[in-house]
């Protein structure tokens, strides 16, 4: 007797925009030319920001940080399609998506000083702590999709980001077992660079990509070039839609590249070739969607200029908020664990609070 196939799924791949900016006009989406250039300025703003937090960091004005350049189209591609109710389930590398979601700019920076003040988010903008524990944050994206569930928030989302590092971790496939199953209201957001630290995408999996693993779980998963903003745009408006309509998660895998170091502690010289990393800045997201728009002479050097000049001056804004903050009181050190302290830190508290000189 012939074997029967159960099951069969094919992982597509959605490219839209080739390294030079030419676009395949059947597959650009149907958008206003201010939306277009929407998205390249949400792109510009986050790499300035990143870069002042780079100057920072090396300056001693700020801790560790963990460069978003070159995943910049990834994140507002995403970002454009996000709704106020939206959640995010960030994990440490998500300071773009974050501030064009409404997190103001001084919060990230504060956060990156080890000021848990960073995260009192104001009420209106949806977004958990930064998680560094690498893939736990995935889990807590399908319980919050199953919350919005459950309180019959029948338009709002909950994305889960990650990298490719977490999907080798047991949280990623947990958290989508279980978002699948009980239909959790949940868009797991794969920015795949090709590098957990040190560690090359290939040596993590012989899967070919991190798309196919959704079929696995009953999801359905597409994997799109993360250095293409329309593409990126294209795939989780689909993706987006497809949760908030009831029909439970969805994973979108953008395949991308970090160009800087893991985090300002690494030296990507170590384990890097130059030449693959010349390669990727090559297909850099900005320059691409730069040259698309002057294509279509909705964007030239004169606005960008301007735009640039606009941004820097936000971006100083929100240091001088930053470095002009009083400092933390100590105690915030055992403040933002629990919504109820349990004894033992109300003792450490109170311990804490005895030592400092009034």
């Amino acid at each position: 007797m012939p074997l029967k196939v159960v099951h069969q799924a094919v992982t597509e791949r959605l490219e839209i925009l080739d390294k030079d900016g030419r676009a395949d006009e059947a597959l650009v989406p149907a958008l206003p030319g201010e939306e277009l250039v929407r998205l390249h300025k949400l792109m510009l703003r986050m790499r300035r920001f990143d870069e002042k937090a780079l100057t920072l960091q090396r300056q001693g004005r700020m801790g560790t940080w963990g460069s978003l350049r070159g995943q910049e189209a990834c994140q507002a591609g995403l970002a454009a399609n996000l709704r106020r109710e939206d959640w995010l389930a960030p994990s440490f590398r998500e300071h773009g998506v974050m501030i064009s979601a409404g997190v103001s700019m001084h919060q990230v920076y504060a956060i990156w000083r080890g000021d848990e003040r960073g995260h009192l988010f104001p009420a209106e903008v949806h977004c958990l702590p930064v998680s560094v524990p690498v893939g736990s944050q995935l889990l807590h994206a399908v319980g919050v999709g199953m919350g919005l569930g459950l309180r019959g928030e029948k338009s709002a989302v909950a994305v889960g980001f990650a990298g490719d590092g977490a999907s080798s971790e047991g949280d990623f496939h947990e958290a989508l077992n279980f978002g699948g199953v009980f239909k959790a209201r949940t868009l797991f957001f794969i920015q795949n660079n090709q590098w957990a630290i040190s560690v090359p995408f290939r040596k993590q999996t012989a899967a070919a990509t991190i798309a196919q693993r959704a079929h696995g779980y009953g999801l359905p998963g597409v994997q799109v070039d993360g250095n293409d903003v329309l593409a990126v745009y294209a795939a989780t408006r689909k993706a987006l839609d497809h949760v908030r309509a009831g029909h439970g998660p969805y994973l979108v895998e953008c395949l991308t590249y970090r160009m800087e170091n893991h985090t300002t502690a690494d030296d990507h010289t170590r384990y890097r070739k130059a030449e693959e990393v010349a390669y990727w800045r090559e297909r850099d997201p900005v320059d691409r969607m730069r040259r698309f728009l002057a294509a279509r002479k909705l964007w030239d050097e004169a606005r960008e200029a301007a735009y640039l000049e606009e941004v820097a001056a936000e971006v100083e804004g929100a240091v001088a908020l930053l470095e002009s903050t009083p400092k933390a009181p100590p105690t915030d050190i055992v403040d933002y664990m629990y919504a109820r302290r349990p004894w033992f830190l109300e003792e450490q508290r109170a311990e804490i609070a005895g030592r400092v000189a009034p």
